[in-house]
C-alpha cells in the first residue's frame, strides 16, 4: 500500500533482543513539511516521545515531514535522558531527510521505565532512511509491533484521494484521547486546524470506543499527515474515520490472548454521557470478560456493572440481550431460547445490548474477553 507523496520503511536495529524489526519511518517523499495533527495520551505520566512530539507540533504550528517510531522500548519514565534521546532521534532523522529537527515527530512503544538502548537505535537510523520507499508501509507496520498478533496496515480510497493507516496496539487499550500508536497519511489537502478536527472526530468514534484491559498507556499517540497533492477533497473526515474504525477493529481482533471481540451497546440511558459511562464499566469488568471467555451468558454481572457505573439506573427498567436474544427484562430473568443465547455468546464476535429504559442516550464500546493467555503475557515484564 502507498500514498502519493509519502514513503515509509522498517528495519531491525537491535532494540528487540529477538532481532525482529523495531524501527519504522513514515515521511514525505521530498522531506518537506506538510500539515500535521496529533492526539496524545491523557496519561499524566507521558513518555519522552509524547513530550517531544507535542513540543515539535507547537513549534511548527502543525507541520511535520516525518514520524519515526521505535518498538521494544517505550522510552517512558526515563527522565531528562529519555527526552534528550528522543530529541536526538529527531535530529538524526532530520539530517537524513534534509528537514528541520522540529519537523520530525517521534513515537516509542514497549517496556516502561527501562533505559532506551540508544546506541542500537542510532545505528538503525541510516539504514532506515535509506530504505524508505513508496511501498514501505508494510515494513513500517511490522516494525511497530510489540505483542501484536500481526501488523495493521490499511488503505481506503475516496473520491480522488486516499487515506492510509498503520498502527500497533494489543493491550493497555483504554482510550481517552487515543489508545496506541497510529500513523495516518493522505494525499488530500487540509489545513492543520481542519486536519486536527477531522482526527479528533475519527479518534472519538473509533479508538475511544475500544477497551481491552482498562489501562491507558504513557505513549498513546495518533498522528495524521496531509500531503495535499490530490487537492482539497470532500469526504476526508469520513474516510479518516473509516480507517481508524478498521484499525480499532484489528486491534481488538489481535489483542493479547483475546479469543472474542465483543460490543456492548447501551441504549435508553438518560444521556449520551451516561450511556458511555455505563458501557465502559461493562467493557472493563473482568467478571464480564471472564464470562465471555467461558461463553456463559451470565447477565447478572452486566446488571451489576451497570448499577455501579455512576450512570442513572433503575433496576426495574433494565433489559439485557445477547445477539438479539433477550435474557433479562425489567430487571429479572426472562424465559428465552437458551441454545440461541449460548450460540450468541459462543461466537467469535459477540453483540450485547443493555437497555436502561430511561431516555435516548446511546453508546457502543468494543472490548475483548479475558483469557489465561492474557494473564500469561502480562504476569511478568513484557
Amino acid at each position: 500500500m502507498s500514498v502519493p507523496g509519502f514513503v515509509a520503511s522498517g528495519v531491525a536495529c537491535g532494540i528487540k533482543e529477538s532481532g525482529d524489526p523495531d524501527l519504522a519511518l513514515v515521511a514525505t517523499a521530498d522531506g518537506r513539511p506538510v500539515p500535521a495533527a496529533a492526539v496524545f495520551t491523557s496519561n499524566l505520566a507521558p513518555a519522552a516521545p509524547v513530550q517531544v512530539s507535542r513540543a515539535h507540533l507547537a513549534a511548527t504550528g502543525g507541520y511535520a515531514s516525518a514520524v519515526v517510531i521505535n518498538s521494544g522500548n517505550a522510552n517512558a519514565a526515563t527522565g531528562a535522558t529519555g527526552r534528550e534521546q528522543a530529541e536526538r532521534t529527531c535530529e538524526l532523522v532530520a539530517e537524513g531527510l534534509g528537514c528541520q529537527p522540529e519537523e520530525v515527530l517521534v513515537c516509542s512503544t514497549g517496556l516502561i521505565g527501562i533505559p532506551l538502548p540508544f546506541g542500537a537505535l542510532v545505528s538503525g537510523i541510516g539504514p532506515l532512511v535509506a530504505a524508505r520507499a513508496a511501498g514501505g508501509y508494510a515494513a513500517a507496520a511490522r516494525a511497530m509491533m510489540t505483542t501484536d498478533a500481526g501488523p495493521k496496515d490499511v488503505l481506503h480510497v475516496g473520491g480522488g484521494f486516499v487515506v492510509s493507516g498503520i498502527a500497533k496496539g494489543a493491550a493497555m487499550l483504554a482510550p481517552n484521547m487515543a489508545t496506541m500508536l497510529a500513523i495516518l497519511t493522505t494525499d488530500a489537502e487540509a489545513t492543520p486546524a481542519a486536519l486536527h478536527a477531522a482526527l479528533l472526530a475519527a479518534v472519538s468514534g473509533s479508538f475511544n470506543e475500544l477497551s481491552v484491559d482498562g489501562c491507558t498507556s504513557t505513549n498513546d499517540t495518533v498522528i495524521a499527515l496531509a500531503g495535499g497533492s490530490a487537492g482539497p477533497r470532500p469526504g476526508l473526515d469520513g474516510l479518516m474515520a473509516d480507517v481508524c474504525t478498521e484499525l480499532a477493529t484489528l486491534m481488538a481482533d489481535g489483542a493479547e490472548g483475546a479469543t472474542k471481540r465483543a460490543r456492548i451497546r447501551v441504549i435508553g440511558a438518560e444521556s449520551a454521557d451516561d450511556a458511555r459511562r455505563a458501557a465502559r464499566k461493562v467493557a472493563e469488568s473482568q467478571l464480564v470478560q471472564c464470562s465471555l471467555y467461558g461463553a456463559d451468558p451470565y447477565w447478572g454481572r452486566i446488571v451489576s456493572e451497570l448499577g455501579s457505573s455512576g450512570a442513572a439506573f433503575d433496576p426495574d427498567r433494565v433489559s439485557i440481550s445477547y445477539g438479539g436474544v433477550e435474557v433479562c427484562r425489567a430487571g429479572v430473568a426472562l424465559a428465552h431460547d437458551q441454545a440461541a443465547a449460548a450460540a450468541a455468546i459462543g461466537a467469535r464476535e459477540v453483540e450485547i445490548t443493555a437497555d436502561l429504559g430511561l431516555g435516548a442516550g446511546t453508546a457502543v464500546i468494543t472490548f475483548t474477553d479475558l483469557s489465561p493467555e492474557y494473564i500469561a503475557e502480562n504476569m511478568r515484564t513484557s
